[in-house]
């Protein structure tokens, strides 16, 4: 796994050693960045279930103005404390381990992100809960994208009147990915 452009363009990122976590594929990496490239360069970022801290990095190295890593697994945060350091991007990031919807529950009122990655264990199903309680706290910028990337849970866009769909393609039978556009609703 590397950082495919950016400042950090070429630097190998460290993975658990074990199946505890699912790194995003390089194709749906590319196709990914490739949909938002235009829409990362000083933005506010949230990896959720980091795993490895991949997508939050890619994001630092094409201009990102900060990213906070979340994900459950202490081991987890360990490995990506270790590509932040190796990346260079300490002074811009933050780590925590913590579960995810308990994490957006206690940065409502305290936090605003303009960029959202979801990329839960497949098993997990944990997509459309966690929309819907990003959106619930209130932790979302107007204008905030949200990618997600899930397994076989299939993600209603009618369910969040708040979301515009910008990108949803399957990548073969077990990979969708969805780019979300979070519009406010007027008070």
């Amino acid at each position: 796994m590397k950082i495919i452009t950016g400042t950090a363009k070429g630097k190998t990122l460290k993975t658990l050693p074990t199946d505890a976590t699912r790194p995003t594929s390089e194709r749906i990496k590319e196709a990914m960045f490739s949909s938002i490239q235009f829409d990362i360069e000083g933005r506010r970022v949230l990896d959720l279930f980091a795993g490895s801290g991949q997508l939050g990095l890619e994001a630092l190295s094409r201009g990102a103005e900060h990213c906070t890593f979340i994900d459950s697994s202490r081991e987890a945060i360990d490995i990506v404390k270790a590509n932040i350091d190796h990346t260079g991007f300490g002074k811009v990031s933050k780590t925590l381990v913590s579960d995810a919807a308990n994490y957006v529950r206690k940065a409502s009122g305290k936090s605003l992100f303009d960029l959202v990655f979801i990329d839960p264990p497949y098993a997990d199903n944990k997509c459309s809960e966690m929309l819907s309680k990003l959106i619930r706290a209130g932790v979302l910028a107007n204008g905030a994208l949200i990618v997600v990337e899930s397994g076989e849970e299939n993600i209603d866009p009618g369910a969040f009147p708040e979301l515009e769909v910008t990108k949803s393609k399957s990548y073969g039978k077990k990979t969708s990915l969805n780019i979300f556009i979070y519009r406010k609703p007027e008070a």
